[in-house]
Order: structure tokens, then sequence, then C-alpha cells
């Protein structure tokens, strides 16, 4: 192996995984001039499940420079998104609240692969099929284990650093250490099967369906509808139609792969309105995953040389598209906190604390709001009033207009009015239509 290739021994931040949330913390530490070690157990591009991102990202993305990477991608702009619940049919157009850049439908492999190669471009080392073992935070000089799996023989290393930065996702690998991985009650407890489909009709703003053809001309709108088991997903993207189900955990239980990947497509074909989207596309084989373990949280987020952050963090039902937005939103603050560490290292377990209720924080609105929960599992009532009072009207309003479109309008108003705020529920609420034409 060539010298330009090998792990360095020491770094200043070692990052834990290649996805949104640690290739976004290494991009922007990188442009701090701190010296940044990405270790990625995967090749990119990795397999992942199609992705709706909400207009919020671009400002994080803004940040990392990255903004002008995804523009040129080309991914999909959708207008809004429609959901079918318990019957009842709302649209919600992004636009409507001041929104001038577009949501998106992105490949997350092609997304992902992005925003690892501008990390590297940042000046960030990175190291793919390499996985991270064990980190020994005891020590003076955290030291980090790994595997290094790119030649032939896999090849066993380590490297020293300063701080320690888990983006591992579901893997969470400090988590793992430091036993600190709560699911969350077993009613709310929720795990998703997803496949490809191509030549899939989609929804448009107006309750119509198009061809796949014309979605780079008739913006899509994020499509879902529930179902007696859970709720369905179906996000229109350039090539193919990402479609998912989540339900609860319980009800997949004594499933084998096989026996999920029929339930879905039985699902699939049974439910009103996928069935006409789906009628005449194809199914790609091989393209059926599975994520368990759904909505879970770490008890133990920072410390004074270790950070976890995205889905390493916490997980929430994605019904809001809050993942990516999460990934990113953690990164940033993050990389504020290491940043300002490494300046004053007198006050590292203070920036680290500071961190750590800032994620909480996220991490209680998100949760609060998709699972119509408060208090308990990780959630603290408290930081989720003080969050709400920080973030923009507009922001509010069109959460409360989402909310409503799943018929939990209900658990966010009593947020906002724990926070002390007003909402203009006329100028929030989603617009709720007659029918669609599919």
């Amino acid at each position: 192996m060539s010298i330009s290739n090998r792990i360095p021994q020491r770094c200043d931040v070692l990052v834990i995984g290649g996805g949104p949330a640690g290739s976004s913390v290494a991009a922007l530490l990188a442009k701090q001039g701190v010296d940044v070690v990405l270790l990625e157990k995967a090749l990119h591009p990795r397999p992942q499940v199609g992705e709706s991102l909400i207009p919020h990202v671009w400002k994080y993305a803004e940040l990392t420079g990255a903004a002008p990477l995804m523009e040129q991608q080309g991914f999909v702009a959708k207008a809004g998104g429609i959901t079918v619940w318990n019957g009842k049919i709302h649209r919600i157009a992004f636009a409507e609240f001041g929104f001038s850049r577009p949501a998106l439908h992105v490949e997350r492999d092609i997304f992902d692969e992005l925003l690892l190669n501008h990390a590297e471009e940042q000046g960030a080392q990175v190291f793919q099929q390499v996985a991270a073992r064990e980190a020994k935070l005891e020590l003076e000089q955290p030291e980090v284990t790994y595997l290094d799996k790119r030649g032939a023989d896999t090849v066993e290393g380590s490297i020293r650093c300063r701080f320690v930065v888990d983006a591992s996702g579901s893997a969470a690998v400090l988590a793992g250490q430091f036993k600190s991985k709560r699911l969350i009650d077993s009613r709310m407890r929720f795990l998703s099967l997803w496949g490809h489909f191509k030549n899939s009709r989609y929804v448009g703003a107006d309750g119509r369906s198009y061809p796949a053809g014309e979605v780079n001309k008739v913006r899509p709108v994020t499509f879902v509808t529930s179902f007696e088991d859970g709720w369905i997903w179906h996000i229109a993207m350039r090539q193919v139609s990402s479609v998912g189900l989540v339900i609860n955990t319980d009800r997949a239980r004594a499933m084998n792969k096989a026996e999920r990947e029929r339930y879905f497509l039985y699902t699939l074909k049974s439910a009103p309105y996928l069935d006409l989207l789906l009628d005449e596309a194809e199914y790609q084989e091989n393209s059926f995953s599975q994520r368990p373990d759904y909505s879970y949280y770490s008890s133990k987020l920072c410390g004074e040389n270790f950070y976890c952050i995205g889905d390493a963090a916490s997980f929430v039902d994605p019904i809001y598209s809050h993942g990516v937005l999460n990934a990113f939103y953690n990164a940033s603050i993050t990389a504020l906190a290491i940043g300002e560490s490494l300046q004053t290292p007198a006050y590292r377990a203070r920036h680290a604390q500071l961190c750590e209720n800032r994620i909480r924080q996220f991490y209680g609105f998100s949760r609060s709001l998709a699972l119509g929960e408060f208090g308990g599992d990780g959630v603290d009532s408290e930081l989720v009033r003080r969050f709400m009072r920080q973030v923009p009207q507009v922001e509010l309003e069109l959460m409360l207009a989402a909310s409503f479109m799943s018929e939990r309008s209900e658990n966010f108003h009593q947020l906002a009015q724990n926070a002390g705020l007003k909402i203009r529920p006329t100028q929030a609420r989603a617009h709720v239509m007659d029918k669609l034409l599919l």
C-alpha cells in the first residue's frame, strides 16, 4: 500500500462513519484547518433508501459548501407532500411558506457519495472499507482500533486523536461500548421495509398522477398513505421510485426476510392508490431492504473527548423527513463545539454539555412531533420548549401543517402552547382535497 493510502497514526479528530452526519462534520472541521480522519466501513456508493429532503437542509449545505454540488447533481425537485391518512386527503406546498429553494427527492447512494467526496475535497483524510472497532476514551489521547479491509488481507490498526466523533449510523459504535442505546416503548417501535420500482407513476401537487418520464417536468410530491398496520411512502426519483412501508415491529417479528418481502409486495398491491401507481411498474429484484429497531436514543451523547451524532445518537420515525436534517444539524453544532474546544481545551466539558443539550433538543422535538408523546424515553420537555422558542415562526407553521396531514396537529399545538408560542393555524393548515385523480 502506498504511503498516501496509509492511515495516519494520529489526528486531531477521528470521525467514524461516512454518511451525511460524518461527512458534514468532517467537511466543516477540515474547512477550519483541523486535521480530520474519517473511517467508513463500506465502499461508496452504498445501497440506500430513497430520501425526501425538506428545504431546511439548504442552509446547512451552504455551511459545508456542498450546496453547489447538490444543485449540479440535478436531483428531483419536489413540490410538497400529499397524504391519505385514515381516508382524509391533505396537501402541503413548501412554496406557500416562503421557501425559495426546493425540497428534493434524492438517491441516497449518490447523495452520500457526493457529501463524502466533498469532505475529502475540503481536506479531510477519508478511508473507505475501514471499520472502526473500539474507542479507548479513558486514555489521555483517545485511541480507536480498526480493521482495514481495503487489501487482500484484513489488517488491524489503531489511530490516536484528540476527539472521536461517532457518526456510524444505526451501528452506534460508542453507544454499543457504553451500553447506552435505548429502544423506546414497544407500542411505538417500528421497522421499515422498502424496495425500488421502475416506471412507476407518481403524484403531482394537483393530485393527479403522471408517468415516470415526466418527473423533471411536473414536480412530484412525497406521497404518503396510511393503512391498517402503519403507513406507506412513495418517493419518485430520476430512474426509480422508492416505495416503502413502516409498521410496528411486533407485526413482522415472526417473519423471515423472504416472508417480509412477500408481505411488503402484497401490502403495496392491496393499498388504495398505491395499486394504481404501481400497476404497470417493474419491481426491481434484489432492491428489497429493511431496517429494524426504529426509534431509539442513546443516553450518553457527548463528553470531553467524544461526540455521538446523527443516527448514532438517535433515530425517530421518518414521517417528517427529519433524518438528514438531524444529521446536518448535529454536524454543524458538533463542529462548532470541537472547534471551540481545540482553541480552549479547559472548556471542553462545557462545550460538550452544550452540544449534547442541542442534540437532545432536536431529538425531543422530532420525537414528540412524530410519535405523539411528551417526555420519557429520552425526551426532555424543557429542552424541547427552549428549542421551539428558537425556531423561526414560518418553520413552526410548516411543522404544524405537516402534523395536520398525519392527524398529529393536536400534539404539535400542545408543544407550542407549552413553549408559550402562538401559531397561526389558518395560515399553516394543510389544504384539504376532495379526491385524487390517479
